[in-house]
C-alpha cells in the first residue's frame, strides 16, 4: 500500500522520539548514516541494538520494552522475516508510528501495526524522505516531485 506525501511529512514532523531496531555503531552502515541525519534535524534517536552500550552518544537498550520514556516512531533495520515481534513490541510500548526501512517488507508486521491505529510506512528511508519533503534532496539533483515555489509550512 503507497503513502501520500501529506500523510508522510504529518508522520515526520510528529515524531520526535525514533527509536533504531537495528543501529549499528559502524559508521559505514546505513543504519547509522539515518541516525546521524535525524539527530543533525533536531530528532531525539534512541538505539536498540543488544550489541552497544551506547551510540552516537545516546545509551542503547536490548529491546524497545526496556527503554523507560514515550517514544514516537519505531525505526527498522532488520530482515523482513524478523519484524513481527518487533511490531508487537511497538504497539505493547505505545509508539504511533512502524516504519519499516528501504528492503524490510513484511505486511503481517504492518496490518498488525495498522490494526492497531499505527501509521505504518513500508521500504522507505526515513532519512531520505525527510530530506525529499523537508528540503536538500533537489539541490544535488534528485527529483524529489514535489513542486512548489514555496516551501512546505
Amino acid at each position: 500500500m503507497g503513502i501520500d506525501t501529506t500523510t508522510l511529512r504529518r508522520i515526520l514532523k510528529g515524531c520526535h522520539t525514533v527509536a533504531i531496531v537495528g543501529l549499528s555503531a559502524e559508521w559505514h552502515r546505513p543504519s547509522f548514516f539515518v541516525a546521524k541525519y535525524l539527530q543533525g534535524h533536531g530528532y531525539r534517536i534512541v538505539p536498540v541494538n543488544p550489541r552497544y552500550p551506547e551510540i552516537l552518544g545516546e545509551k542503547s537498550y536490548a529491546r524497545l520494552e526496556d527503554i523507560p520514556f514515550a517514544v514516537d516512531m519505531v525505526d527498522v533495520f532488520r530482515r523482513s522475516e524478523d519484524v513481527l515481534p518487533i511490531a508487537h513490541s511497538t504497539v505493547a510500548i505505545g509508539a504511533t508510528c512502524f516504519w519499516q526501512q528501504i528492503g524490510v517488507l513484511n505486511a503481517e508486521a504492518d496490518a498488525l501495526a495498522r490494526a492497531a491505529g499505527l501509521d505504518t510506512v513500508m521500504d522507505r528511508c526515513v532519512k531520505i524522505e525527510h530530506a525529499r519533503l523537508f528540503g536538500g534532496l533537489n539541490w544535488v539533483g534528485v527529483d524529489t516531485q514535489v513542486i512548489s515555489a514555496r516551501r512546505p509550512l
